[in-house]
């Protein structure tokens, strides 16, 4: 996983921070797993834990977070994955993220 953090990732986790109040952020760059540039912010993971998730169904916590990187997502960002727990979510997990799987080169190749 990256820790690299470029203009993009910097964006996301602000608008993220910002708008959720996140007791727990986490904006990993994946793009390195894909057939991009070096250095490309097209590909990402986001791990958020809020207490705005609270009362939420997963798809509906899946679309706040979608709506605040609206954005990002119309101006390169390809993919984007998404963690969305509550905080008590969160204390009761192992907090742990399973790794992305590796890129088949699109359409299921």
């Amino acid at each position: 996983m990256s820790s690299e953090s470029g203009v993009v990732a910097n964006s996301i986790r602000n608008k993220l921070q910002t708008a959720l109040e996140a007791t727990h952020l986490d904006v990993i760059n994946e793009s390195y797993m894909h057939n991009v540039p070096k250095g490309s912010e097209t590909h990402f993971k986001v791990v958020v834990v809020s207490d705005k998730f609270d009362g939420l169904a997963l798809i509906k916590r899946h679309r706040l977070v979608n709506d605040i990187l609206k954005e990002e997502l119309q101006n390169g960002v390809h993919a984007l994955s998404i963690v969305a727990k509550t905080t008590k979510q969160w204390d009761e997990s192992e907090k742990i993220i399973e790794s992305s799987p590796s890129c088949r080169g699109g359409f299921g190749k």
